[in-house]
């Protein structure tokens, strides 16, 4: 029994595992060209690779759910909650865990995207697919879709300041 959407997911956790390599390659750029990773290099790209793998797993989870023969209706919701619940932690605690390592938050538009944008879509589709309303597939793959951008998003971001970072940083940044 396949479940709606089902080849959408499969290639959404194909493009996401695929990022997560190419991600953590990107972040290999460094070392080889002579430079430590800071704190903030090893934080950013263990977020990215947590963020991705819980993005991954809630793609694949409709269907691992279909094989055991779960009511389609249970699917989405079931799956709505597994998936939220980590990602909204993850979202929510983003800034503090961010702030207790290297002494600051995150850029604004970090915030803005990933944190405020991602939970709302992330909570948006929590609300949508407990009420059991008559689109609860679509909306459950396009929170995961807009959340694995808001996340790419903030690699891009992230990426571009580790690239500033000077070749020899401290290991915590001087607050200013």
């Amino acid at each position: 029994m396949e479940v709606k959407g089902a080849t959408f997911l499969y290639t959404l956790a194909g493009l996401m595992i695929t990022f997560a390599g190419f991600s953590a390659l990107l972040l290999a750029l460094r070392p080889a060209a002579g430079a430590r990773l800071s704190l903030l290099d090893r934080f950013l790209a263990k977020t990215v690779m947590t963020h991705i793998f819980v993005l991954t797993a809630a793609a694949l989870l409709p269907a691992l759910f279909a094989l055991y023969g779960v009511p389609e209706t249970w699917i989405w919701r079931d799956c709505g909650v597994l998936f939220a619940l980590p990602m909204l932690s993850l979202q929510l605690t983003y800034p503090r865990r961010r702030r207790n390592l290297v002494g600051k938050g995150p850029p604004l538009p970090i915030f803005v995207v990933f944190v405020v944008l991602g939970a709302a879509v992330t909570l948006a589709m929590l609300g949508y697919v407990l009420a059991g309303l008559q689109y609860s597939a679509a909306t459950y793959i396009a929170a995961l879709t807009i959340d694995f951008f808001t996340t790419a998003f903030a690699f891009l971001i992230a990426a571009d300041v580790i690239m500033q970072q000077p070749m020899d940083v401290t290991e915590r940044p001087t607050p200013h």
